[in-house]
C-alpha cells in the first residue's frame, strides 16, 4: 500500500485555474524545472550531433560492408532526430526554449563529434558516442526520479533504442 493521499476534486479544480500560463507545469511538479531543462537541452544537443555525424557516416560509407553500415547509419540518424524532437517538444511543454544554435551543439553535448575516416573508425565512434549516450542518460534517468514522471519517461525511451544502436554498431563493429 502506498503512503500518497489523492486530493480531492474540488481542490485539484482549483489549483488547475491557478497560474494556468505555465502550461503543463503545474503545482505537483517538483523536479528542479531550470536543471531539468538544461539536462534536455544538453541531451537535444547530443541527439543533434549523433544526427550529423551517422548522416556523414552515412554519405562516406565506403568498402564491400559499406551498404549494411549505411543503412544502419541512415536508420540510426532519423531515430536521433526523432529523439531530438522528443526533447524539443518537452523543453517547451516545460516552458523552457530548445537550443538548436549551431554554435552551442558540440559544446553541449556529451557525445563528440568524431568523423572517422575509415567504416571501421565510424562504426566505432558511433559506439563510442551511443554508450556515452545510454550512460549520460541512465544517470538523468537516476536523477530525476519520480519528480518528473514525463521526463524520466522520455530518457527511458530514448535509452533503451540507444542500447538498440550500440548493439547494432558492436554487430557490425565484429564483423569488420
Amino acid at each position: 500500500m502506498s503512503n500518497v493521499e489523492l486530493t480531492d476534486v474540488q481542490t485539484l479544480r482549483e489549483r488547475a485555474r491557478q497560474h494556468v500560463e505555465q502550461g503543463a507545469v503545474t503545482e505537483g511538479y517538483h523536479a528542479d524545472r531550470k536543471e531539468i531543462l538544461r539536462l534536455l537541452n544538453e541531451s537535444l544537443a547530443t541527439e543533434l550531433v549523433c544526427v550529423l555525424r551517422y548522416k556523414r557516416h552515412y554519405f562516406m560509407a565506403s568498402g564491400i560492408k559499406a551498404s549494411v553500415a549505411a543503412s544502419e547509419f541512415l536508420e540510426h540518424a532519423n531515430q536521433e532526430a526523432e529523439h531530438a524532437d522528443k526533447l524539443a517538444e518537452r523543453i517547451v511543454q516545460l516552458g523552457g526554449e530548445p537550443d538548436f544554435n549551431p554554435d552551442n551543439l558540440t559544446r553541449n553535448s556529451h557525445a563528440q563529434y568524431v568523423a572517422g575516416s575509415s567504416l571501421k573508425e565510424m562504426v566505432l565512434e558511433d559506439l563510442v558516442a551511443e554508450r556515452i549516450a545510454i550512460d549520460s542518460y541512465r544517470e538523468i534517468i537516476q536523477y530525476i526520479g519520480d519528480k518528473d514522471p514525463t521526463t524520466r519517461r522520455i530518457f527511458e525511451d530514448i535509452l533503451a533504442q540507444e542500447e538498440e544502436h550500440a548493439d547494432d554498431m558492436s554487430d557490425l563493429l565484429q564483423g569488420l
